[in-house]
């Protein structure tokens, strides 16, 4: 395992208010400030997302976030209770407990052949995924950030192409779960896969996803992805269970996770 020592966990940071009241007897000066500032703001933000630091000496928010595989304790990338407020089907609050979590690896595979195969142009420098399951302990999610090789132009590029060419909701491309035995995952396999989401990030080099199935190991014929599942009007098995919301809802808050542990350089407002 290359994770530090697990820590504690809380909720996402917000992002913080820059700047501060300007007494009247300096705005002059301060306007003249803030707009030199805000040329020099305009050139780093710029930098941030071109994956550069901009003066060859400073660290990317980009770069940093690529490193966070072996610089950020478990917990924190997967905390032991993830909470969602109103994750589930109608608003309704979640909770979900990791049973298991996978050794850091590569992404040998890790992943079906043909999502491989889309994966294969930003590379794969690490692989980290756990396993939850809800609080009635009838469903298992497997979650993973998959640390890329890629820059933000390649990593942008991939992003666009998953959404014009609809990627993430193709069954062939769906993610594997990761089961562990003795625990409550432990038939979580590929027959047992209901729903799933995939996304690949622009403003770093992670591509996060989760995927959902039944925790009595039941296989599922017709899986369907987490964006149709949480669709109001979806009447299919895994929408009916709330599964795609499962999904959906570890996704996004393992990548909120992954969010605070950069800084405010990558956090996104809610």
């Amino acid at each position: 395992m290359s994770f530090g020592e697990p820590e504690g966990y809380d909720e996402p940071a917000r992002p913080r208010p820059l700047g501060g009241r300007l007494r009247p007897q300096a705005v002059a000066a301060a306007v003249c400030l803030v707009l030199g500032l805000g040329l020099v703001t305009g050139a780093v933000t710029g930098s941030w997302l071109a994956g550069d630091s901009g003066d060859g000496g400073a660290r990317s928010a980009f770069a940093e976030a690529g490193e966070l595989w072996h610089s950020v304790p478990v917990d924190q990338l997967f905390p032991a209770t993830v909470r969602g407020q109103g994750a589930g089907p109608g608003g309704a609050d979640r909770t979900w407990t990791r049973v298991a979590v996978a050794p850091d690896s590569d992404c040998a595979g890790a992943f079906e052949p043909l999502l491989a195969k889309a994966l294969d142009p930003i590379g794969c420098r690490r692989l980290l995924r756990a396993t939850y399951t809800d609080a009635t302990q009838s469903h298992v999610t497997t979650v993973g950030l998959l640390f890329a090789k890629a820059d933000a132009a390649a990593m942008t590029s991939l992003a666009g192409r998953f959404e014009k060419e609809g990627l993430g909701r193709r069954e062939d491309l769906m993610p594997l779960p990761y089961a562990e035995k003795d625990t409550v995952a432990a038939g979580f396999g590929a027959r047992q896969r209901a729903s799933w989401t995939v996304s690949v990030l622009t403003d770093a080099p992670v591509v996060v996803y989760a995927v959902s199935g039944w925790a009595d190991a039941r296989t599922v014929d017709e899986p369907e992805p987490a964006e149709e599942a949480m669709e109001s009007d979806a009447t299919s098995a895994p929408a009916q269970a709330g599964l795609g919301h499962e999904a959906q809802g570890l996704a996004d808050r393992v990548e909120r996770a992954l969010r605070k542990n950069v800084g405010p350089a990558t956090e996104h407002p809610s």
